[in-house]
């Protein structure tokens, strides 16, 4: 990122008008942050939330990412029926979701299971929560700077189109998923895998679907059989398609003879990988991923029986975006703590969501089978900066931990850990990285986390 400059701290208040003085305020309205939102508010904390579009639901619905994957148990059970070990937050959302008519009954991915939302729905029910719980929302704002007291944050400079102001705040949740309020401190953080990251998607809806005819040649398993990795190949092979992915995801949604798709990987033109936190890059994803989109629409009408009259509806604002800046934290999720199942007395979290590498024309899933790990509290927590948390996809893991811990179920509960440490801090006038870990996870279990 030679050619930006993120670093945009304050040492003093900048002359700007003042907007608030709150006690907690979220940037970034996805899962995560309005997991977080909605816990402190609820808590009774004056709480505002900072968002850049004009609806909450990041990834989940700006991306149209639209699964909450990471609340089943995997195995290779063929018989057995969908175990959830993760609720609390994540659980009431997809309730409300549930009674809107806006998620589907759990759905076979692979060796476990998912369940598809309505990205309208979600939006919604983000809306809903969030006023009940007395958040004040701004839409289409941006933060821009951070105004520090040394190592520690004292509020925010936001942009919208009225110009700019202040928000101070006793404490700030980064919920940006790209830890933007970290980055804009100069707080330490990193990208994958050595700079190597997990490829963007473009999601897109798919409607027009005979589902008896699809399901009966697809199958009820959301992950493609082979046959269509077969015609994927075959289909390149003729030399009218641009199919790079050739192991694709395909959901039902709520809505009648709709697929919810997930086939396209992006690469840039060159072959680089793609960083969608510079701007050059986020176009290119987007304009050849629609492109992309209307190969892949193209071969189902072609290939899959049931597609043949079916159309593209739309695809995500923006592309899906799995991995940007991850934080230098004061623990690190391991690859090993994944893979051997690790539990936790410190865990705010479990995680049962394969490995789900997304790198090349075939993802990597590596299952774990009838466990899960937890995720524990320190991982949102920066090695240095005192008054900030982060929530969801930019908390401190390896490379390929993160293509695990990444998903919503668990940027709900990471939001939701993150919203209580949040209000502990201020009622105990307590750093958050001394805070009581098990006073944490006591609020969460209270609030139906399972711990």
């Amino acid at each position: 990122m030679k050619s930006w400059n993120i670093i945009r701290r304050y040492e003093s208040l900048p002359e700007l008008p003042i907007l608030a003085e709150t006690e907690v305020l979220v940037i970034g309205g996805g899962p995560a942050g309005v997991a977080a939102a909605e816990t402190a508010g609820r808590m009774g904390k004056d709480t505002w939330l900072i968002e850049k579009y004009g609806f909450c639901g990041g990834a989940a619905v700006a991306g149209l990412s639209g699964t909450i994957c990471g609340m089943y148990m995997a195995t290779e059970d063929e018989n057995a029926q969908p175990e959830q070990v993760v609720f609390g937050f994540t659980e009431r959302f997809r309730q409300e979701l549930e009674k809107r008519g806006g998620v589907t009954p759990p759905q076979v991915y692979g060796k476990t299971f998912t369940v598809t939302h309505d990205p309208l729905v979600w939006r919604e029910v983000a809306d809903d929560l969030l006023e009940q719980a007395g958040v004040t929302t701004l839409f289409h704002t941006a933060v821009t700077g951070v105004i520090m007291d040394g190592d520690a944050f004292k509020g925010v400079v936001i942009e919208s189109n009225a110009g700019q102001s202040i928000i101070l705040s006793k404490q700030i949740i980064d919920a940006s998923g790209d830890a933007a309020v970290i980055a804009r401190a100069g707080m330490d953080y990193y990208f994958g895998d050595n700079g190597r990251i997990q490829n963007p998607t473009m999601f897109f809806r798919y409607a027009g679907v005979d589902m008896d005819k699809y399901l009966a040649y697809y199958g009820e398993d959301t992950i493609c059989p082979p046959k269509v990795t077969e015609n994927i190949l075959a289909a390149n092979a003729t030399g009218n398609y641009d199919l790079p992915r050739h192991k694709i995801w395909i959901f039902p949604t709520t809505r009648p003879n709709e697929l919810m798709v997930n086939a396209t990987r992006l690469a840039g033109q060159d072959g680089r990988t793609l960083n969608v936190i510079d701007p050059k890059d986020f176009t290119e994803a987007e304009i050849f991923g629609r492109r992309q989109v209307r190969d892949y629409a193209r071969f189902l009408n072609d290939y899959v029986p049931g597609c043949e009259d079916a159309y593209v509806v739309d695809t995500g604002v923006e592309v899906g975006i799995r991995q940007t800046r991850s934080i230098v934290g004061v623990e690190t999720l391991t690859n090993d703590d994944v893979v051997n199942c690790r539990k936790r007395e410190d865990g705010i979290c479990r995680t049962p969501w394969p490995i789900e590498l997304h790198s090349g024309d075939k993802p990597k899933l590596h299952w774990l089978l009838n466990d899960y790990y937890d995720i524990p509290f320190h991982t949102l927590v920066p090695i240095i900066g005192e008054n900030i948390i982060v929530a969801g996809r930019c908390l401190s893991a390896e490379h390929e931990a993160l293509a695990s811990a990444r998903v919503t179920a668990q940027c709900f509960e990471l939001g939701h850990a993150a919203g209580v440490a949040a209000v502990q801090a201020i009622n105990t006038n307590t750093a958050i990285r001394d805070l009581d870990v098990s006073a944490i996870r006591a609020t969460m279990i209270e609030n139906g986390s399972t711990l």
